[in-house]
């Protein structure tokens, strides 16, 4: 029986010796202080009640860390979460989770600003492509890209819907050489092999360009209040035209022989930042998630409500 106190008052002095800072009367942790957990996170910040909550930076072992708000142990409110592999996430917090506006930079140097929902990219936003320049900003659904949307190029860019990733439907090209390739993007099936058709494979439905017209480059010009016309004068004066716009270059006239295979370069990328940092990051407790779209490292748990009993 003595040696079970002593034990159990080792423990206990072991337990506080990994907490400095302040304490309720009900020996609670409350206010400021610093806690050393078993597993090696750290954590600095405020407290109340025994949960971190306000203000506050955790440090994961693995070199991540997070700095802003928690509310009752959740990250919640503004913060940034810095990865081990050196991409973060600035922006708004719920839960435990990406919520409400943010910006996440990639460590291909690609970067997402938008609105996020459950730790997913969802609403309206924009994904800068790094390698080729390009940007997608529209809608996003469930981390994919969905709805309204325009895709922009370094010279043209695309507008339309996209769904699955992919643009569908009717759509349009502005070209910056003063035209509009106006089409539709239809699914047909990939060509295959002799050896898959006789195996009767199933063949992958990707998106086609097919054109249907060429016209003039529609630019909106605000009016500027002038003074009245006398009455009987001549009508309103015609808006202003970019120069040459009347009568497309060759170049716009040749854009109704584009073959698809000149199309295909013209059609959005993939993710492939995105796609390779994120994932696995956040699997449970103190969230260390990438999206799950993305692939990571190991998760990695904060414990110290769990290991960390606050004395008697």
């Amino acid at each position: 029986m003595g040696s079970w106190i002593l034990f159990r008052k080792k423990q206990r002095w072991k337990r506080i010796k990994e907490y400095e800072g302040s304490r309720n009367e009900a020996g609670e942790r409350h206010g400021h202080g610093k806690a050393r957990l078993p597993n090696g996170d750290t954590y600095e910040g405020n407290y109340e009640h025994g949960k971190r909550h306000g203000q506050g930076i955790y440090k994961f072992k693995n070199g991540a860390r997070y700095i802003g708000e928690y509310a009752k142990n959740k990250k919640h409110g503004h913060g940034t979460f810095i990865y081990p592999d050196g991409s973060r996430y600035e922006g708004e917090w719920a839960d435990d989770q990406r919520h409400g506006h943010g910006v996440y930079y990639y460590v291909n140097n690609d970067t997402y600003t938008g609105e996020w929902f459950a730790h997913q990219r969802h609403g309206q936003g924009t994904y800068f492509y790094a390698e080729t320049g390009s940007k997608y900003v529209g809608t996003w659904v469930n981390g994919q890209q969905e709805g309204a949307a325009e895709l922009v190029h370094l010279n043209h860019r695309y507008q339309g819907k996209f769904l699955n990733k992919n643009p569908a439907g009717p759509g349009k090209y502005v070209f910056d050489v003063g035209c509009e390739q106006h089409g539709e993007y239809r699914l047909t099936d990939m060509e295959r092999g002799e050896e898959e058709e006789e195996e009767e494979t199933l063949a992958a439905a990707v998106p086609k360009w097919k054109a249907t017209k060429i016209t003039e480059l529609a630019l909106w010009t605000p009016t500027l209040p002038e003074e009245q016309p006398p009455e009987g004068g001549p009508g309103q004066e015609e808006a202003p035209r970019a120069e040459g716009a009347g009568e497309p270059a060759e170049e716009a006239q040749a854009l109704t022989d584009i073959s698809e295979e000149e199309t295909d370069s013209l059609r959005p990328g993939e993710e492939d930042g995105d796609a390779a940092t994120e994932e696995g990051h956040e699997d449970g407790g103190e969230e260390f998630q990438y999206d799950n779209l993305d692939q990571g490292n190991a998760s990695f748990e904060e414990e110290e409500t769990r290991q960390l009993d606050p004395p008697e």
